[in-house]
């Protein structure tokens, strides 16, 4: 059975994520699954990393104190993330969401999140974790590697959950923006939500073209309008993005290689980090 795959750290995105999460779940139909991952300690990894810190001269008895020190904080991570789980179940229910499973895994963040999308429509995650959270310059460590490896949509929350009214959707006639067109055309999640279109820098015959055969993917329920634009996408996105209440961004993501982005960048990130709002991207 499909469902909404949340994933929840301890970070202040936590709330965030699981309002999105409920937002979605109602209006696709569907259950939510928590996840919270703990990351494995392996004791002889352990145990070797701290001796290499200390030095060869230390005494057994200190390293099997530090060995101690680092299981019982292990267990605190765990008694942190089933609080953390019961926490976010909490909110869900509050937003109305009864079919609610939580799951406390151990292992990779990364890995773990792509097993359990196998069975999710959609994965809901913060555009920060702890590592980052108060670095407004950066995104999340485990975010590109997730949407670059995930054959689900993603969408990144933002640090305050606002029910979306409005989505702006940045389009640029590539097969990844083709799907997100197809999905924001045709997916109950966006039911009764004006819509505005955003080609960034674009001019001329065939980009005008391109956005009236994207106007002509909506039914006569649909509220929709355009913008047509020469500037960088990197200026233009995020403003229309503020001009609208409470926005949702949707996205194809990552339409390039990570060698291509290493050299002149990535949109994608430029907009999942500067847009003060929720980004739904699809690969």
């Amino acid at each position: 059975m499909e469902q909404v795959l949340a994933a929840i750290d301890a970070s202040a995105y936590a709330p965030s994520v699981c309002g999105y999460a409920g937002w979605a779940a109602r209006r696709l139909g569907l259950p939510v699954e928590l996840l919270h991952v703990v990351p494995k300690q392996d004791p002889v990894t352990t145990r070797r990393d701290l001796s290499g810190a200390i030095g060869l001269g230390v005494k057994t008895d200190l390293m099997e104190e530090l060995v101690r020190l680092s299981e019982e904080s292990s267990r605190a991570e765990i008694a942190k993330g089933r609080a953390l789980l019961a926490a976010g179940e909490q909110i869900l229910r509050e937003a109305g969401v009864t079919d609610i499973t939580a799951l406390h895994r151990h292992g990779g963040a990364v890995e773990e999140i792509l097993e359990r999308e196998a069975q999710a429509r959609l994965l809901v995650m913060g555009k920060r974790g702890t590592d980052h959270e108060f670095s407004p310059e950066q995104i999340g460590s485990i975010i590109e590697r997730v949407v670059r490896a995930s054959e689900k949509p993603v969408l990144i929350a933002s640090r305050t959950y606002t029910a979306p009214e409005h989505v702006v959707f940045a389009y640029d006639g590539s097969p990844a923006a083709n799907r997100a067109l197809e999905r924001l055309a045709n997916s109950p999640l966006f039911d009764g939500l004006p819509v505005t279109i955003v080609m960034a820098e674009a001019k001329g015959e065939a980009k005008t073209n391109l956005l009236t055969e994207a106007e002509a993917a909506f039914g006569a329920g649909h509220a929709v309008s355009s913008v047509l634009d020469p500037n960088k996408a990197e200026d233009v996105i995020p403003a229309v993005v503020a001009s609208k209440p409470n926005p949702l961004l949707l996205m194809g993501a990552y339409g390039h290689s990570p060698l291509r982005r290493m050299f002149i960048g990535s949109t994608t990130t430029a907009m999942i980090r500067t847009v003060k709002a929720p980004v739904l991207l699809v690969r």
